[in-house]
């Protein structure tokens, strides 16, 4: 298994701002410090190209995220203000899924140490989400002609609405969102399976969906590809959760979504999506039993 990280392209976010950055950088000191990723196999990304951006968003707004064009209103919206290294490590975040895509494919799995902006729709940023990293990456392996149906399962505890948006009415990419129903985003988009669950669901309910939803993910969708956004969030001690999943939960849900990847024959590209716990120590515990899950290791 291979990884690659972008938490070295640092934004500059004002004091007290709610995004746990830091995240990122403890998760690669965490697989690195007990053995997970070993040094020579984590890598950083090459940014996606702006072809590779336009196939996924439109090409104007990409051409104002880069020039730094965008209305204060779109900085809003998107959660932190617009830098140079905002624009290089939202590049380079897409750039490690499309990496993970490319070894997944030839070694069965691969993981972004970040990537999962899955609020970010063709023509706009929304919740911390620049560029759409799966449906980025999603594009890339079918323009390289490397796959022909992908499904993202996503699994973090706000809807996939970005990604939805994206891949409306396009058979090729199927969109799987199991999520909390009165979270963010409020106004939810359709996706070609979504599972919304009320607030306080815990371990048991929340799998029994779960495993419901991924076995029709491979009866409908065939998938050559699976993306896998492991939204830490889910969890009952989250400040941006309510779906009160325990860790020993969380980590079944990455052994039922890994082993019917497994199962099915079909390589996997894992992201980590949300994540923001009381206690940050918390949520790299739970992206660490992820990877660990990833690599066969747990």
């Amino acid at each position: 298994m291979r990884a690659f990280y972008s938490d070295t392209f640092v934004l500059p976010l004002p004091p007290g701002h709610r995004f746990p950055m830091e995240k990122y950088a403890l998760l690669r000191e965490r697989v690195l410090s007990e053995g997970i990723v070993t040094p020579e196999r984590l890598h950083v990304p090459e940014p996606a190209s702006i072809t590779e951006l336009c196939r996924a968003h439109d090409a104007n707004y990409v051409e104002r995220v880069i020039n730094g064009h965008l209305t204060s209103a779109e900085i809003r919206r998107i959660g932190f203000p617009w830098s140079p290294q905002m624009v290089e490590r939202s590049r380079r975040s897409a750039g490690a899924t499309i990496a993970a895509c490319r070894v997944a494919l030839s070694e069965g799995v691969g993981v972004n140490l970040a990537g999962g902006t899955h609020h970010a729709f063709a023509d706009a940023g929304a919740g911390y989400c620049v560029f759409n990293d799966a449906a980025v990456a999603a594009r890339a392996m079918q323009s390289e002609g490397r796959v022909q149906r992908i499904a993202i399962i996503d699994c973090d505890v706000h809807q996939g609405d970005g990604t939805a948006a994206i891949f409306t009415g396009d058979p090729t990419v199927f969109t799987f969102s199991i999520h909390g129903a009165h979270n963010f985003p409020f106004r939810k988009q359709q996706s070609d399976l979504d599972i919304a669950l009320p607030d306080a669901t815990g371990d048991t309910a929340y799998l029994d969906a779960l495993e419901w939803g991924v076995r029709q993910v491979f009866a409908i969708a065939r998938p050559d590809l699976v993306i896998y956004l492991a939204g830490a969030d889910p969890y009952y001690d989250d400040r941006l959760g309510r779906l009160s999943l325990t860790k020993a939960g969380l980590a079944e849900r990455d052994r039922l979504v890994f082993s019917y990847c497994r199962a099915a024959g079909v390589p996997v590209a894992v992201t980590m999506a949300g994540g923001y716990a009381r206690q940050i120590s918390d949520t790299v515990d739970i992206h660490t039993h992820t990877i660990a899950t990833a690599a066969g290791l747990r």
